[in-house]
């Protein structure tokens, strides 16, 4: 009994172990044992970005077989979207694409892998060769992670002279100062429900980078931009006062466009022209744009009208006919069941109300009924008195 009691207590405190807690990273990939902590933990590289992006906790095993090993860290985040930014933020441009999930990405001694809210991480000596031991982790992080919907504000970003794996998604105002220059973190709206996709190009020779601003409504990112303008003197009025940068930029809808790195304002619109986000507005019901002729419309309308009026005909003389014969192989027990079923009667006349009327009933069994021919003369006096 003592022994049950502690078990209970054991599962119970696991149970009530919150989820950053718990283990995210398997036993065993592929024949490949989890040894624990590496030698040399990493350490977590930009705090404040990681807090930017939602990160709740992180797990780093080593996995070896023999004297072969690799490190796995996993960053938990509180949704899909966080998860997807960190992925991007991780990036490194000498990485190419893989095939572990919809984004992963590989290169010589580092892996990325996204999984809902949790990011894979992996280092060691040529990861391609460890495909199997990959697709095992993914599988054992897809049983825990969260899914959810991503991010699509990057499908705006030009494909043309961009650099390869150089996007990345931002949620807050430090992790774009890092990556943008010009200090304009606090000035894009994240304090307004603003997200940004950003990305390398190559203009001219040299680098430039495009930032996206994504707003919830069109007159949001007019404001912003606004405030842009005046606070950092974009679109070549003045030298950036921040950092000498010169800003371009401009607003399609609700995303506002801005490019440094540019030598002119043509150099830029190269760009910004590419950023477009059409709005479909529309006060009436679309009309067909090819009607059927008058005539046409006429004959089917007479059509349908003969149509219904023959179905009305098939089914009266129907509905009658069955009447008949019920009546006449059942008379008195399906229909005209006088002891069962009465018909209301005005009673306009001065003859006395008898439901046997209706059916054509003359036998009656009672003293003759005596009528009272003044009875309509003497009513008609008492209600005009």
């Amino acid at each position: 009994m003592l022994r049950v009691r502690s078990l209970s207590i054991v599962a119970l405190l696991l149970a009530a172990l919150p989820a950053s807690a718990q283990r995210l990273l398997p036993a065993s990939a592929a024949g490949w044992v989890n040894k624990g902590m590496p030698a040399t933990a990493r350490e977590l590289a930009a705090q404040p970005v990681l807090v930017e992006y939602g990160f709740v906790s992180s797990e780093e095993n080593q996995f070896a077989n023999g004297p072969e090993s690799f490190d796995a860290l996993v960053y938990k985040t509180k949704d899909a979207s966080g998860g997807y930014g960190l992925y991007s933020f991780l990036q490194q441009p000498g990485m190419r694409r893989a095939n572990f999930t919809d984004h992963s990405s590989i290169s010589g001694d580092r892996a990325l892998v996204l999984v809902g809210n949790l990011v894979l991480d992996l280092k060691g000596r040529n990861p391609a060769g460890l495909s199997r031991q990959i697709d095992a982790l993914v599988s054992a992080l897809s049983a825990q992670a969260e899914l959810g919907a991503l991010p699509t504000i990057g499908s705006y970003l030009p494909g043309e002279r961009r650099v390869e794996f150089s996007d990345r998604y931002v949620l807050g105002p430090q992790t774009l100062d890092q990556l943008f220059p010009g200090g304009i973190g606090n000035s894009v709206g994240f304090s307004r429900s603003a997200e940004v996709e950003l990305a390398h190009y190559r203009l001219g020779g040299h680098d430039a980078t495009l930032v996206i601003v994504g707003l919830p409504t069109d007159q949001v990112a007019a404001l912003q931009l606004g405030e842009l303008e005046k606070n950092l003197s974009v679109n070549g009025a003045n030298a950036n006062q921040t950092s000498g940068t010169p800003l371009y930029a401009k607003r399609s809808a609700r995303l506002v466009a801005i490019v440094a790195g540019a030598t002119s304002r043509a150099e830029a619109d190269t760009l910004l022209s590419q950023v477009q986000m059409e709005t479909e507005r529309s006060w009436n019901e679309p009309v067909p744009k090819h009607e059927p002729p008058i005539e046409l419309m006429i004959e089917g309308s007479i059509v349908g009208s003969i149509i219904i009026c023959l179905f009305a005909l098939v089914a009266g003389f129907s509905f009658g006919g069955l009447r008949l014969l019920v009546k006449r192989l059942a008379p008195g027990k399906v229909f005209d069941r006088s002891g069962y079923v009465e018909v209301l009667q005005l009673g306009l006349g001065s003859k006395p109300i008898n439901p046997d009327d209706f059916y054509g009933y003359s036998a009656s069994t009672g003293p003759a009924t005596t009528v009272d021919k003044n009875l309509p003369d003497r009513v008609a006096l008492r209600l005009f008195r």
